[in-house]
C-alpha cells in the first residue's frame, strides 16, 4: 500500500513506516501531521486516483525531528570587470515518519 501526497509544493511516494524529509513544517518532535492532500492512493490491486484529490483518504506521520540539510553553493562571475558573487544556504527540513494510510471510503 502506498500513497502520493502533497507537501509544500512537492509530492511524496509514501509507505507505512517510512522516513522521510519535506520541508520545514511547524511541529514539534513527536507530533503528529496529517496530509489530507493525497493526489494517488494504491491498496495494492487499485490505483484511486484524485481529481485533484482523493476524498476520504489521508496519511498520518509522526514527526522525529527538525534538521537542516547539505551546504549548497553558487557562484556568479562576469569576465573582464573581475566581478563574482558567492551564494549559499542549508535548507531547513522536518522528518517524518509514517504511522498509517487511511483508505478512501467506496
Amino acid at each position: 500500500m502506498y500513497a502520493i501526497v502533497e507537501s509544500g509544493g512537492k509530492q511524496y511516494k509514501v509507505t507505512e513506516g517510512q522516513v522521510f524529509d519535506v520541508d520545514r513544517l511547524d511541529v514539534e518532535a513527536g507530533g503528529t501531521v496529517e496530509f489530507e492532500r493525497v493526489l494517488l492512493f494504491s491498496d495494492g490491486e487499485a490505483i484511486t486516483t484524485g481529481k485533484p484529490t482523493v476524498e476520504g483518504a489521508k496519511v498520518v506521520a509522526k514527526a522525529e525531528g527538525n534538521g537542516m540539510g547539505e551546504k549548497v553553493r553558487g557562484l556568479r562571475y562576469k569576465n573582464k570587470t573581475r566581478a563574482h558573487t558567492r551564494t549559499g544556504g542549508r535548507a531547513l527540513f522536518t522528518r517524518l515518519k509514517v504511522e498509517s494510510i487511511v483508505a478512501p471510503a467506496k
